[in-house]
């Protein structure tokens, strides 16, 4: 599976970055990266998509999904804005995970799609779209982008690019992960190797922590 941008223009970024902090996730140092998130055409147009076509409007009476359904999606968000905020993370990973896993090329007849979350609600998805409809709705509930990551990454059990959200919680990074229902910590991943994580302000590289 094809994830967002050719793996030779990502090394040829990479070469080229000049890093000036970093921070780490599974265990792997993140490097902020010069180049804005135009880089990322699919998440560009799913942010942009985002604002226009996640909109609650429409009839509910309708059999075919549509805005007004998005109701249901934002109703579920609203009873969870008082909830503590650990429990708002599981409840948003929970509610995402128990969407159908569809290919790309099974819902939308190509390699690789990056869905709002009004299409996910409506077909499923694979993994970044589980991401991305997590990602939106714990911005929704107050969550500061900054804080939200979407990781494209390497899963070396199955041999696959794989993708998550992680959430900063003040240094310690969770993972929301549609392979599974409990929220943990990168630390209890060894599995997954990095390679670049994005969200609405950035995006990072990732290279293996000196010794």
């Amino acid at each position: 599976m094809q994830i967002a941008v050719d793996r030779f223009l990502v090394i040829v970024l990479f070469l080229v970055s000049l890093p000036a902090t970093a921070d780490s996730l599974f265990r792997y140092r993140a490097l902020p990266q010069a180049s804005g998130i135009e880089t990322f055409g699919q998440w560009v147009r799913v942010l942009e998509r985002h604002l226009t076509e996640d909109v609650p409007e429409g009839s509910c009476e309708e059999t075919r999904f549509n805005r007004c359904h998005l109701q249901r999606w934002q109703a579920f968000l609203e009873a969870q804005r008082d909830r503590p905020v650990m429990e708002q993370i599981v409840a948003v990973n929970r509610y995402a995970n128990r969407l159908p896993y569809v290919l790309d090329i099974d819902n939308y007849g190509v390699e690789d799609y990056w869905a709002i979350a009004k299409e996910f609600l409506d077909r499923g998805g694979d993994c970044e779209d589980y991401a991305i409809t997590k990602f939106f709705s714990l911005k929704w509930l107050g969550f500061p982008v900054d804080r939200l990551r979407i990781v494209v990454l390497q899963d070396t059990n199955l041999r696959v690019p794989h993708a998550v959200l992680a959430v900063d919680m003040n240094g310690r990074h969770l993972i929301l992960d549609n392979q599974i229902d409990q929220v943990v910590t990168d630390d209890e991943i060894v599995h997954y190797v990095p390679v670049y994580s994005i969200n609405e302000e950035g995006w990072w590289m990732y290279a293996p922590e000196s010794s």
